[in-house]
This record gives structure tokens, sequence and C-alpha cells, in this order.
């Protein structure tokens, strides 16, 4: 049995590891490209859109920044 004292210290661990801040640095730029193509498009793209031209397009580039 787990408490929420327990949960708590698995959630601090999830995000304080370098996995997880990863991921959040990549859908950050994905949320950021989304926001930019939609834009360009004048409307909400969508984030799978987002996502899979970002892929495409932008990750190989960002991987080697990082």
């Amino acid at each position: 049995m787990t408490t929420d004292g327990d949960k708590d210290i698995q959630e601090d661990l999830i995000r304080n590891s370098s996995l997880y801040r990863e991921f959040q640095a990549e859908r950050d730029e994905i949320l950021r490209h989304k926001w930019y193509e939609s834009e360009k498009m004048g409307y909400d793209v969508g984030f799978e859109y987002a996502l899979t031209d970002w892929i495409i397009k932008h990750r190989a580039e960002w991987r080697k920044r990082r």
C-alpha cells in the first residue's frame, strides 16, 4: 500500500529525472511549433500535425543542439 507521501516522492523523482526533463523540453518545442504553424495557416493545426511536422523538419537538428 502506498501513501500520498510515497506518491509525492515518486512524482518528484520522475519530474527530476533527466528523461522527464528531455520529454518536457521536446514537448515545449512541439507546442511552440504548433503555435507558429497555426499562426501561419490561420487556424489551429492540432497537436498531431504539429508533432509529425516538427519530427520530420526539426527534431534531428534540435537533438544535435542539445
